[in-house]
């Protein structure tokens, strides 16, 4: 069977975001068009289904390193702040941005959050369908094209 690691990663996200948009739970936030996704930015993204990209990259970080919370995921987000003449250093991400990511893959049925106690948050058993059902239309597709 396929699974999310069998795929390249952006073909993954890529497919899972057209899947997520069809979604009724995974809405575009109001707020997410003016916002920078972190420091390391001058604009905010200019692909306007960035949203669903992003959740579907939380998803598939939390399927190959969970259980894992906001603090690793921004960190994992973060890149280099340009600071003028000094040196640059390492920022990390909005927090805002994947909070919000994580709270509609959760009322979608996507993540669970563990009993208190526990950290972070853990990949559903529908999560890793949704991604492993990704993964093996995408390693169908390409074996397809191989054949012709």
């Amino acid at each position: 069977m396929t699974t999310a690691y069998d795929v390249t990663p952006d073909k993954l996200v890529q497919n899972v975001a057209e899947k997520l948009k069809k979604n009724k739970t995974i809405i575009f936030p109001t707020w997410a068009m003016d916002v920078k996704t972190g420091v390391s930015r001058e604009l905010p993204p200019q692909d306007s289904d960035w949203w669903y990209v992003r959740c579907a990259s939380v998803l598939r970080q939390i399927y190959m390193n969970g259980p894992v919370g906001v603090s690793r995921l921004r960190t994992h987000y973060g890149g280099r702040n340009n600071r003028s003449v000094k040196k640059g250093r390492f920022r990390k991400a909005s927090g805002k941005v994947i909070r919000t990511a994580l709270l509609q893959l959760e009322q979608a049925g996507y993540v669970l959050n563990p009993e208190k106690g526990k950290k972070g948050r853990l990949i559903s058993p529908t999560g890793q369908k949704l991604l492993d059902n990704a993964a093996h239309e995408i390693k169908t597709l390409e074996s397809s094209t191989k054949e012709e």
